[in-house]
């Protein structure tokens, strides 16, 4: 795949975005352990970056799935990745199956507004015994007349402390594991006050900290039925396809590491021991481009993959391979690099100490490394596709 000018251009405009209105602030939104994603998304649907596959219809550009990996390898450049995690849930986590699948008139009432920046998203799908085996999810909406009454609670939301709906996938109905549940859009928010049934406890983390998160409850909390997004009983389905959004956003993020193995190679330029640049060393020099190769190799992974998904294709192994892959390569990224950098690297606000924070989600969350193996062993036809 290749970038056209258009993609460039947008890309460009939203590094400049990022240094103007999210990199000067990102020291106090994570001493705060949240940023103002109301404000900070009222700005970014204002400038289109919110709805970039979207239908133009409800706001949106229209444009392919290619130029949200472009504005998702761009956001991968924030200095703190938990604001870049939350825009990518808005963007390409918490909406795709609604503007795929969705009624108009829920469009109109929810993603219209998600793509102005005027309303927060989330997107529940782990319980605290349901993460990456989402077929055992235990969140329930029984049908009352008109009405879901939904009843359970939800693990790891992100943006959850702000968000004014979720699209929550929970069991509609008795039977198969991945053909009882449905994708419904349960607002969290009435009136600029907590919905009723709805309880929010905000969950410290490791890293990813300018991202609040939380785990939501739900006791019998009643949304009407045409709140659901398509078909009952189809919800797997679509979190499904939304997951391969949600991993190729969070693989091509990672991208952005390359700034990580540059700015370390320039402070060791700058560093001497032994009476010369720890840069001179030549297993560093090796190392650093090893992980640039790795790094490059990823890039392709990626870029191949979102090719085939604009064409149509079926991601689903290259997409899980592209997030194992990131996940690990970044990680091993900043644990280089902190180690390259010594004692200044470890400092707490050293931007490597926060990279080794942040990106050590990518091998847990939207899936394990685990989980992404056994689905490529699947794909392989390595695994019986029931087990």
């Amino acid at each position: 795949m290749l970038y056209t000018q258009e993609h460039r251009e947008m890309m460009n405009s939203i590094r400049r975005f990022i240094a103007t209105e999210i990199d000067p602030f990102v020291d106090e939104w994570e001493a705060a352990e949240i940023f103002p994603a109301h404000e900070l998304f009222r700005k970014m649907g204002s400038l289109g970056y919110l709805g970039i596959t979207k239908p133009e219809a409800y706001g949106g550009l229209g444009l392919d799935f290619s130029f949200a990996l472009a504005a998702a390898e761009s956001m991968g450049y924030c200095r703190a990745q938990g604001v870049a995690m939350g825009v990518g849930v808005q963007s390409n986590m918490a909406t795709p199956a609604l503007a795929a699948f969705g009624s108009d008139e829920l469009r109109r009432e929810f993603l219209a507004p998600a793509i102005a920046g005027e309303m927060v998203a989330s997107i529940g799908v782990s319980e605290q015994g349901a993460g990456s085996d989402v077929a055992s999810l235990k969140t329930r909406a029984r049908r009352d007349g008109d009405d879901y009454v939904i009843s359970g609670s939800k693990m790891w939301i992100t943006n959850g402390t702000q968000a004014d709906w979720i699209c929550l996938l929970c069991n509609t109905s008795e039977g198969a594991v991945h053909r009882n549940k449905s994708l419904i859009v349960v607002p969290l928010k009435e009136g600029g006050k907590r919905a009723r049934g709805v309880e929010v406890q905000k969950i410290r983390k490791f890293g990813m900290w300018s991202s609040d998160t939380a785990q939501i409850f739900f006791d019998e909390v009643r949304v009407p039925v045409r709140n659901r997004i398509g078909e009952e009983g189809m919800g797997f389905i679509y979190q499904m396809k939304q997951f391969q959004e949600e991993r190729l956003d969070g693989a091509a993020r990672r991208l952005a590491a390359l700034s990580l193995i540059e700015d370390t190679a320039n402070y060791l330029r700058q560093r001497r021991a032994f009476g010369k640049p720890l840069l001179d060393n030549q297993f560093i020099q090796y190392k650093l481009a090893e992980l640039k190769i790795e790094l490059e190799a990823l890039r392709a992974l990626v870029y191949m993959a979102t090719q085939t998904y604009v064409a149509g294709g079926d991601v689903v192994e290259l997409a899980s391979m592209a997030k194992l892959k990131a996940g690990r390569l970044s990680r091993e990224i900043a644990d280089w690099c902190m180690q390259f950098q010594g004692g200044m690297g470890y400092t707490w606000d050293n931007p490597v100490s926060r990279a080794y924070r942040d990106y050590r989600l990518g091998s847990i969350g939207g899936g394990a490394d685990e989980v992404m193996l056994m689905v490529i062993a699947r794909q392989m036809g390595l695994m019986n596709m029931d087990a």
